[in-house]
């Protein structure tokens, strides 16, 4: 509590005031980030590309353009918190599911719609894509926290993105500059950066 209330510039009394507990600061962190995380994305260009496997493939490079900075500024918050606490304090697990069911979900409508125009071989569902999507890019902030750096976490999401395109069947090479994929990524990197863990 004394390094949370020295860093934040508080004095004990400002914060009770506030917060019963620490686990209540981590809630309320959480529904914090669960609100940012729905403004940059539900406003991030590859929201306007009307071909929903493009949309999917606009979020992957829009999440590929966001590894910048240092690694708290690129990784989640919910994602770092429901690991440290999940067996510990239930309402903080409780309130990163939220907030990761709610991004999932959002990906999920695009996947949806995906199906609709492609089709599926049945043997997956849109939830259970948009779930993958969020596992992958969660473990690869994992690997990009171990191995101090965002390359490999840029990798996994290449990795992703291939195997959207052939879930989909769509050309591989589809990378030039003038694509509607490229201009999303290139437009997430006139987002602006809100400080703090993106999800």
């Amino acid at each position: 509590m004394d390094d949370i209330c020295q860093t934040a510039g508080l004095t004990k009394g400002a914060f009770f005031h506030h917060f019963a507990s620490k686990e209540d600061l981590a809630v309320a962190a959480a529904r914090h980030f669960a609100s940012m995380a729905d403004g940059l994305f539900s406003t991030a260009p590859y929201r306007e590309l009307a071909d929903p496997v493009d949309r999917l493939l606009g979020y992957v490079e829009f999440r590929k353009a966001l590894l910048q900075g240092e690694l708290p500024e690129f990784t989640c918050l919910a994602g770092t918190m429901v690991q440290e606490a999940y067996g510990t304090h239930p309402a903080i697990r409780k309130a990163c599911d939220r907030s990761l069911r709610e991004h999932t979900a959002m990906l999920e409508s695009d996947v949806a719609a995906a199906l609709r125009a492609c089709g599926g071989d049945g043997q997956w569902s849109a939830e259970s894509l948009a779930i993958y999507m969020q596992a992958v890019i969660q473990g690869a902030f994992i690997f990009a926290k171990a191995r101090n750096g965002p390359a490999v976490a840029a990798a996994c999401l290449d990795h992703l993105r291939r195997y959207i395109q052939t879930l989909f069947g769509r050309p591989q090479a589809d990378r030039n500059p003038g694509s509607r994929v490229r201009r999303a990524r290139r437009g997430a990197a006139a987002q602006p950066r809100s400080g703090g863990h993106v999800p």
